[in-house]
């Protein structure tokens, strides 16, 4: 149903999103990059694991041309109540992200982010395209194109030999 309406970007590079300070970023700026685009909770069941893994994962591709991108968010179970500063000093001080967490945004309904529909009007998902939890993740190309998207219940080690692919590395 979400995927019906038109997304005229085609590339996710040709956005501009909010800092969890309210600060305008171009995601030009990751031209070049593989992005992993992750909505983040930090009160859910997969928060510690993904938190973790996305560090580890960021850490050990970040010199290679990988960035995490995550985006806090409060739709499922209100998961994330807090402010966005307060998701990214969760997320920097309790698991050392040293990627950027964005303003607090909705993934899914009329006002989800121009981001999310784009990334949902290009890679649907189980049972169509709304994102279904916390840490629904999509993997992106250089281009700013959309490679594949991985459910909740995919960890970001599972998703490792597809950003190595998409790095080139294999």
């Amino acid at each position: 149903m979400g995927a019906s309406s038109s997304v005229p970007q085609k590339s996710i590079h040709e956005f501009t999103v909010k800092d969890c300070k309210g600060k305008d970023v171009d995601l030009s700026i990751y031209n070049g990059k593989v992005l992993l685009v992750v909505n983040v909770a930090s009160k859910c069941g997969f928060t510690n694991s993904n938190y973790t893994q996305l560090t580890e994962l960021h850490n050990k591709y970040k010199d290679k041309g990988f960035e995490v991108l995550a985006f806090p968010c409060n739709q499922f179970l209100k998961q994330e109540p807090g402010t966005s500063e307060e998701a990214q000093q969760f997320a920097c001080t309790r698991f050392k992200a040293e990627y950027p967490i964005f303003q607090k945004v909705r993934v899914n309904g009329p006002d989800a982010a121009p981001v999310y529909q784009f990334l949902k009007s290009n890679k649907g998902g189980f049972l169509g395209s709304s994102i279904k939890w916390n840490f629904t993740k999509f993997l992106i190309d250089k281009e700013g194109k959309v490679i594949k998207r991985y459910g909740s219940t995919t960890t970001p080690l599972a998703i490792e030999a597809d950003i190595q692919k998409a790095l080139g590395e294999v």
